[in-house]
């Protein structure tokens, strides 16, 4: 059994705990969440809880998570596109369509597999078995830079860069639709979605999420926007383009639900990290190229009358 141990902030008190732990502990579900619950792995303040237990934000809640199944995460020799590497981080473009860890229906072929192979055992322990080293994850089927961290005082490092936004990172997407700013902030909390859980959504009681954007160009229909994560919540820049009515070009579950030709997904990609080393502590900023797939587009883009 393994032992977690979390704190709800004053903002959370009110909510539910069993939605309120389903979003802080990604691997279970509600559901899940309230077997939990049922058979007392919960506690607050040592006391076990009610089903229906809902949050007073002070008090310390405990959870007991049973021993996962085991499961074979093997090193695979999958290429990797490495734009910067030394003893302590390895920073990855990934490509669209890349599952970042091992999860239900992706159990093989995995960021995390290429990394066990390319790395070795040079990989922090932090992530646990399924996600060794990594600090920070790109949905499916978004491309770009990820950083991951080859032992655990680098991943604590970066991990409390990622906490107080010390670790940038610039993203490019297509949205559809012509924002009537030249730049602009979305502050609004995500959370699952109320009634498909598969989803998030902008909820009154979800976690606080702020989005930075800025227009790079303007076309028929279409906006070409730079986004600036200052949190990084599930799927947070889907949620967030599609809250304001701009969802991303291709992204069929937050805006159509049909494929664009051409694409496979949201065209959004990772553009840029910056970020402090962890071991000499001196700045590093990183770029890549937008992949071929997003440059016929804004090809397409440019030849529309």
């Amino acid at each position: 059994m393994e032992l977690l141990t979390l704190q709800p902030n004053i903002e959370d008190a009110g909510r539910r705990m069993d939605a309120w732990l389903s979003e802080q502990i990604e691997e279970l579900t509600r559901s899940a969440v309230q077997r939990l619950i049922q058979d007392g792995c919960v506690t607050a303040d040592g006391k076990p809880l009610a089903k229906n237990y809902k949050i007073t934000g002070k008090e310390t809640v405990a959870v007991m998570l049973p021993e996962p199944e085991p499961v074979d995460v093997v090193p695979q020799n999958i290429p990797l596109d490495v734009v910067f590497e030394d003893d302590d981080v390895i920073v990855v473009n990934k490509p669209k369509g890349l599952v970042v860890h091992p999860a239900p229906g992706h159990p093989d072929g995995t960021l995390v597999n290429a990394l066990l192979y390319h790395c070795g055992d040079s990989l922090s322990g932090i992530g646990g078995e399924l996600r060794p080293g990594i600090v920070h994850r790109i949905d499916r089927d978004t491309s770009g830079l990820i950083i991951a961290a080859k032992n655990d005082f680098a991943h604590q490092k970066l991990a409390a860069q990622l906490a107080d936004h010390t670790l940038a990172r610039i993203y490019h997407c297509i949205v559809v639709g012509n924002l009537h700013e030249d730049s602009g902030t979305i502050d609004a909390p995500i959370g699952r979605h109320p009634v498909d859980r598969k989803k998030m959504a902008v909820v009154h009681d979800g976690r606080h999420a702020v989005t930075h954007w800025r227009v790079l160009k303007r076309y028929q229909g279409y906006t070409y926007v730079e986004c600036r994560l200052e949190t990084g919540r599930t799927h947070q820049i889907r949620v967030h383009m599609a809250s304001i009515s701009h969802p991303i070009l291709g992204d069929t579950v937050y805006g159509n639900k049909k494929e664009v030709s051409g694409l496979q997904g949201q065209c959004l990609h990772a553009v840029g990290l910056r970020f402090i080393h962890p071991r000499t502590e001196e700045a590093v900023e990183l770029h890549c190229e937008l992949p071929e797939a997003f440059i016929r587009q804004l090809e397409k883009l440019r030849e529309m009358p």
